[in-house]
């Protein structure tokens, strides 16, 4: 549009006016500037508030790095044995006295009058034998202890006759000394005889069987009219007798036992068969000396058998108590196996990570004996974790006492978990669990 065509109009000219100059402009101006400058401050502030934001994140995140990377375990502490343990051994049951019952003269069985299972008296009959050469036997040392006598009766009367002609002078003196011999001769043939007399009335008593100690007699071997050879022997036994109040027990106690079983030491023995039952013995003596070819040491306990319900030859089973050993005991679950050997996880006061070697002794099941390796103030892993190393920092869980409720085990738990969320142990319980998820 031309300038004649503006004036009719009375519109200015574009080129001509100062745009400042227009009505209005000067106001929506100056709120655009008002407005860019505002956002431009609220972007600033924006910008500030998120960098502050950033570096205390990043600030908390470093200081708990250390605390986050911690494991959390559970202690303990070596301790001694509060009482001995108790070893269970097997035993055999043995007459306190046990003999086989053997002839001493040979013959043929006449009769017995005990059978097994019958409770005897010393000096009781058993059984007789009947033995008739023994008794010609004795019939003659009798007839010849009787000529014998006669003998030295005739050699005596001689010798006083000839001393009393020799004090005549009538007899030599090689004569009289002869008479003296044949005399001694005669006495000696006497108390030879004699000797052979009492021998033979010793076997004769022989064929009466008679108990030499009182017990039960557990075994006969022999039968009316049997031949019966003089001798001795588990082989040629008539009868075997057993003491069995009080009786023994026999138990072969192995090497690691041996050194602290003493005479004196009271133990408790059962029986399969007879259950709720137990009987108090003793020991009275051990072998003293281990056998080569098992290891053990014999050990004999006593004990009464008043009722006779303990049978000799059964098995029974002896509770051996032992005294508390010296020895440092520690969980099992707290020892670490590799291939340097048994170690254990030791905590210091500041919660760095020492790796023991230890020797263990013997196994206990729940606990183990250490040997060397550990003293008692020392704190101990348990169940540590494969990745555990030296220098390795942890944070010590204290575990709820025995026997609490179980209001105050959930309590404990909780307080736990509230304690892992804010130390920012991923096992640990609610939050802390929660948090991990959604990051």
């Amino acid at each position: 549009m031309s300038e004649e065509r503006h004036r009719p109009l009375a519109i200015h000219p574009i080129e001509d006016v100062d745009p400042a100059t227009l009505p209005g402009r000067r106001a929506t101006l100056a709120r655009a500037k008002w407005l860019t400058l505002g956002v431009l401050v609220l972007l600033a502030l924006g910008g500030i508030a998120s960098w502050a934001k950033r570096s205390q994140a990043a600030a908390a995140l470093a200081a708990g790095t250390p605390e986050l990377g911690r494991v959390h375990v559970r202690v303990t502490q070596p301790r001694l044995a509060d009482k001995g343990q108790t070893v269970q051994l097997p035993g055999t049951l043995q007459g306190y006295t046990q003999a086989p019952i053997a002839a001493r003269t040979s013959g043929y069985l006449k009769r017995w009058h005990r059978d097994i299972g019958s409770r005897v008296q010393a000096g009781e009959l058993l059984a007789e034998i009947e033995t008739p050469e023994i008794d010609q036997q004795l019939a003659q040392a009798i007839a010849a202890r009787e000529q014998a006598a006669s003998s030295l009766a005739l050699a005596s009367s001689t010798l006083a006759r000839w001393e009393a002609l020799r004090r005549k002078d009538a007899v030599s003196q090689q004569d009289l000394d002869e008479r003296r011999s044949n005399e001694a001769q005669a006495r000696a043939n006497l108390a030879a005889a004699d000797a052979n007399v009492a021998r033979l009335r010793q076997l004769e008593g022989f064929k009466r069987i008679v108990a030499p100690f009182p017990g039960v007699i557990t075994r006969r071997n022999v039968d009316v009219g049997d031949l019966i050879d003089a001798g001795g022997g588990a082989s040629r036994a008539l009868f075997v007798l057993s003491q069995t109040d009080p009786i023994r027990v026999y138990v072969n106690v192995p090497q690691s036992y041996s050194n602290v079983v003493r005479a004196g030491q009271g133990v408790e023995v059962s029986q399969a068969e007879l259950p709720g039952r137990t009987f108090s013995g003793k020991v009275v003596r051990t072998a003293g000396a281990i056998d080569p070819a098992t290891r053990t040491m014999v050990v004999e306990v006593n004990l009464a058998n008043r009722d006779g319900v303990l049978l000799p030859g059964a098995f029974v089973s002896v509770a051996l108590p032992l005294k508390a050993s010296e020895l440092l005991l520690i969980e099992t679950n707290a020892l670490i196996f590799r291939s340097e050997g048994i170690r254990v996880a030791s905590v210091d006061a500041e919660g760095v990570v020492t790796l023991r070697p230890v020797r263990i002794g013997r196994n206990l099941g729940p606990v183990v004996q250490v040997l060397d390796g550990l003293s008692r103030e020392e704190r101990v892993v348990l169940n540590p974790p494969d990745s555990l190393g030296d220098g390795d920092r942890v944070n010590i869980v204290t575990t709820p006492p025995r026997g609490a409720s179980g209001k105050d085990a959930k309590k404990d738990a909780g307080d736990a978990g509230k304690a892992g969320s804010r130390s920012g142990d991923p096992s640990a319980p609610g939050k802390a669990a929660t948090e991990k998820g959604k990051s």
